[in-house]
């Protein structure tokens, strides 16, 4: 009987979703299990196969790309011997949705678990491609809390323009640390949207 799931831990900007990937690798290497740590090209903030938690955990990822294939690329390093029992990614908003139905499929055909961590919406709360699929697709769906400065939760993954201030304007991907996101609950994130001209947020 198979009991291998497709997990979506999501969180805001800063919740610790990269510790807890890497803890959770370091969890499963530690019971003897193979496991296949992967990151999205996209994310290359700390070197281009580097996972970096702001707790100073880090640890080599492999790297995919838009168009890999990742269930190919499992598929062929299992014929050739590297028998991985767990698959972790960190970032996995930034998988294409293909590759989401990709990572369903080995978990539904090699009885292989799958955890991936990102993040649920962007700066202006709309979802990325991959964690819509993983909203459609995963088995869990677990939420990885964290608090906005006034103390309620945070959610919201508010992004600053080049003078400190929170915009709701610019690409979707924009790559940055504490200097250019703030995780915010949606009363904060309005409210310094209206200090800076924003006064519907939902006019983007």
């Amino acid at each position: 009987m198979k009991s291998a799931k497709l997990y979506f831990k999501y969180g805001a900007m800063g919740s610790s979703k990269t510790a807890q990937a890497l803890m959770t690798r370091f969890n499963y290497e530690e019971k003897g299990s193979k496991v296949w740590l992967i990151k999205p090209s996209t994310d290359d903030r700390d070197g281009a196969n580097i996972l970096r938690s702001r707790i100073g955990l880090e640890a080599e990822a492999e790297i995919i790309t838009p168009e890999m294939n990742v269930k190919g690329i499992f598929e062929v390093m299992r014929m050739d011997g590297a028998n991985y029992e767990v698959i972790i990614s960190d970032e996995a908003q930034f998988f294409t949705e293909e590759q989401i139905w990709q990572l369903r499929e080995i978990v539904s055909d090699y009885d292989i678990p799958v955890f991936c961590f990102g993040l649920r919406t962007d700066f202006q709360c709309r979802m990325f491609p991959g964690s819509k699929a993983l909203l459609q697709l995963a088995d869990d769906i677990i939420e990885i809390k964290s608090v906005c400065n006034c103390g309620h939760k945070a959610f919201v993954n508010a992004r600053f323009d080049e003078n400190g201030k929170v915009t709701i304007e610019g690409p979707q991907v924009a790559l940055g640390g504490n200097d250019r996101y703030e995780s915010m609950c949606w009363t904060c994130w309005r409210k310094a949207l209206k200090e800076n001209g924003f006064e519907n947020v939902r006019s983007f």
